[in-house]
């Protein structure tokens, strides 16, 4: 063995600087006076003010019973008069006639509602929801409804 791989039992002990010379003392760390080098302090967080400013979402408020699916477009039975005997009533065919446009970029969910006008005769109602007295005053012109389950349950 030499000298030079000798090796302490127990390392060396480092002692302690107090004051402006060593690494933890005078203020410790904590920096200069003032609230942030009491105990305790706590800073408020910049991010929060900024946060307290965002508007608040709880609820949906005075709409908090309202459905979120989008409503059924009306029409009226006496805007089907435009359709001959025979033809095909669908939301489709409603936006090429001109009776509605389209919602959004696609083709909306519509409602036949009762009207005292004249029905058209014949008619083959298609993927729209219909009235209860909509409904019966087609069935008396002779209108057929073609059920499809994809549109849903109020659907005819």
């Amino acid at each position: 063995m030499q000298f030079h791989q000798l090796k302490r039992a127990h390392k060396n002990k480092k002692s302690v600087q107090v004051g402006r010379g060593g690494k933890r003392g005078k203020t410790s760390g904590r920096g200069g006076k003032g609230q942030t080098a009491r105990a305790g302090h706590k800073m408020r967080p910049e991010m929060r003010d900024t946060i307290k400013r965002l508007p608040k979402l709880r609820g949906r408020g005075k709409n908090s019973f309202k459905s979120i699916k989008k409503p059924n477009i009306p029409v009226s039975l006496g805007a089907l008069s435009v359709f001959g005997k025979g033809e095909e009533v669908t939301p489709s065919s409603l936006i090429e006639k001109g009776i509605i446009s389209l919602r959004s970029g696609s083709v909306p969910t519509v409602k036949i509602l009762f009207s005292k006008d004249d029905v058209s005769s014949g008619l083959v109602i298609r993927d729209c929801a219909v009235s209860k007295t909509a409904k019966l005053a087609l069935l008396k012109a002779g209108a057929l409804f073609e059920v499809n389950t994809d549109v849903g349950s109020n659907k005819i």
